[in-house]
């Protein structure tokens, strides 16, 4: 692998029971890139998404790591994300009545003596949200956050777990317009100042063209298009990318 490239996948392939899911997918996550999973329902994201963290196994292929001499496997998402690899999915999965820095550090807290280190913990978490320049406090509870605050602290804790790969499932589908904004700016920073490499699946053409660097386009279990937003959105070459943003409007 070369000095910039994170993440390669090669001849990727999953079937289930009469569905061929994932067809010789290839792909490769370079640092500091934002590529964008576009794509029907049923196109393949979710399972090659699935494939990449373990939740199920693959047929074929390989994927490779930075830092790793090997292919890796991974069996489960705790594989996963002990290679770097780390999910915010649509539904937010923390604990609503906890406090913020709880759920930063939930499972891994500071300890001294045995018992939980609050002042370190609350003083962690405050270094976190103030480099991520997410506003909100370490003590707040998260309940009384909004959504897109509670997605910024899911992506927060994801990146704390020292992730290569973050990948996000449909981050601004439930937000409010305006509301989107925030998640665009944390995105911004963690590619720009903190060289995270994202995948996002999404289905929101003006978030992707906003965001992303590259826009990978799937359909039946197959990378059918691959480039840059102006190019994609603008000229597209394959006939179902084209019906797929005909369908959404975006040109």
């Amino acid at each position: 692998m070369s000095n910039d490239v994170v993440l390669s996948m090669r001849d990727i392939s999953k079937t289930f029971p009469g569905v061929k899911a994932l067809q010789h997918v290839d792909f490769t996550l370079r640092k500091g890139e934002i590529h964008a999973l576009m794509g029907e329902n049923g196109a393949g994201k979710s399972t090659l998404i699935k494939v990449l963290t373990g939740v199920h196994s693959l047929d074929g292929g390989e994927i490779r790591i930075a830092g790793s001499d090997a292919p890796i496997i991974n069996k489960s998402p705790q594989d996963a994300q002990s290679h770097g690899i780390s999910t915010v999915y649509q539904e937010v999965n923390l604990c609503p009545n906890l406090s913020v820095a709880e759920n930063l550090f939930i499972g891994r807290e500071p300890r001294k003596f045995g018992f939980i280190d609050w002042h370190t913990m609350n003083k962690k978490a405050t270094e976190l949200l103030k480099s991520l320049d997410i506003d909100a406090r370490a003590t707040d509870k998260l309940e009384e956050c909004s959504l897109a605050k509670q997605q910024m602290i899911a992506i927060a804790r994801a990146v704390d777990m020292k992730c290569q790969v973050l990948i996000l499932d449909e981050p601004t589908s439930s937000l409010d317009p305006e509301l989107v904004l925030g998640i665009l700016d944390i995105l911004r920073n963690l590619a720009n100042e903190h060289k995270r490499t994202m995948i996002i699946v999404t289905h929101e053409m003006s978030f992707a063209k906003e965001i992303a660097d590259r826009i990978i386009f799937m359909d039946d279990g197959r990378i059918i298009e691959e480039g840059t937003p102006e190019k994609i959105f603008s000229n597209p070459q394959n006939e179902r990318t084209k019906r797929f943003l005909e369908r959404f409007q975006t040109f």
